[in-house]
């Protein structure tokens, strides 16, 4: 019988050799990618829940729709210069940590404020830059604590792997928030995102994260480290090209998102639901992008990619401006645009990131 057992687990660990390749094999890596998976599932819902919560509950007006929205990626300006070179003085793991548990503090006070009837604008102007906040220097953590891991050779694949996580979540998720949204309302539905949160924070206590060090440097040493990183994006055309790249895709994306949602609810007449099921359409296109993301890469090469993904995207944000119809015409129609959009953006995405990775020194 003994003899049996270990047989059967012989082949189970032959097997799992096999299946499990590269960076699956590390134990720290499948935790992170886990955690981050988790909250992914639970982003969802806010992703929907926040602006309908806006839209339809509170009857925000478009510039209260576009305050919301740029409230959230104001802080990628005011504070992405500094939060990286800070990270180089501490441990990127705890900084994490912490901004999971101050996500899901921030988010659990919207369906407080329902609870109380104390819902406003403001407060979702106010989550939305705390969120934002911590999306900023928590995601810089992040990115670095992945780089750490993974080291430069695995970056596409540690990113592409990363994606379809998040990706997953994207096909899944939507479709799971717009039934949740139906059944609970928008900001209660926003509770779960908040416990998807802290219990990332607990999963990721457990990782050993031997590469994640904290140099100890001055503040002199600082502020030479933040110009050292403009000179260097200065004289370095692709970080140059790189960053006016990011920075006109953060400020044409976000003035899609901020009038999206008041389309679809208030000319498209679609519910909760039926946005869902669009935006699962979206997820579709993202797990497609991360499964080819690394073959296409090593084909084409990442600079090639990335035009041909912008181009992709361009395709499917021009279709945003061809739909109407209603009920189920407008939603399939909405998520095909969705789908193109998103798979553009995926794509552009993981290789994005690799590229800039790859040419950043350590130091930096």
């Amino acid at each position: 019988m003994s003899g049996g057992l270990m047989h059967m687990i012989d082949r189970l660990r032959t097997y799992l050799r096999r299946t499990l390749r590269g960076l699956w094999l590390s134990p720290d890596f499948r935790k992170l990618w886990l955690s981050l998976t988790i909250t992914s599932f639970g982003a969802q819902i806010t992703n929907l829940a926040l602006p309908l919560t806006a839209a339809l509950l509170l009857h925000a007006t478009p510039m209260q729709m576009g305050i919301l929205v740029a409230l959230e990626t104001l802080p990628f300006a005011l504070f992405s210069l500094h939060a990286g070179v800070l990270l180089d003085r501490v441990r990127k793991l705890p900084v994490v940590i912490a901004a999971d548990v101050g996500r899901g503090v921030a988010l659990i006070a919207i369906p407080v404020a329902a609870w109380l009837d104390g819902l406003s604008v403001e407060l979702l102007f106010v989550v939305g830059f705390l969120c934002g906040a911590q999306n900023v220097v928590g995601g810089a953590a992040y990115q670095v604590l992945l780089a750490q891991m993974a080291g430069r050779k695995r970056l596409v694949e540690a990113n592409a792997k990363i994606s379809l996580g998040e990706t997953s979540a994207a096909l899944i998720g939507p479709g799971m928030a717009g039934g949740l949204i139906q059944a609970l309302t928008a900001p209660f539905a926003i509770a779960l995102d908040a416990v998807t949160f802290f219990v990332s924070a607990l999963m990721l206590r457990r990782l050993e994260a031997r590469s994640d060090v904290a140099h100890v440097k001055g503040a002199a040493r600082m502020w030479r480290e933040i110009g050292e990183g403009l000179k260097l994006v200065w004289e370095n055309r692709t970080l140059w090209g790189l960053a006016w790249l990011a920075g006109s895709w953060q400020f044409l994306h976000h003035m899609q998102i901020a009038v999206l949602i008041l389309f679809a609810t208030r000319e498209l007449s679609l519910s909760a639901g039926a946005i869902g099921i669009a935006y699962a359409f979206g997820g579709l296109g993202c797990v497609l992008a991360s499964a080819f993301a690394e073959r296409l890469s090593s084909r084409l090469g990442i600079g090639p990619v990335i035009v041909h993904a912008l181009i992709v995207t361009a395709l499917g944000w021009q279709a945003f401006g061809l739909l109407g119809g209603s009920g189920w015409v407008a939603t399939i129609a909405l998520g095909l645009a969705m789908l193109v959009f998103d798979f553009g953006a995926v794509l552009y995405g993981i290789n994005y990131l690799a590229l800039r990775q790859a040419i950043t020194p350590d130091r930096l």
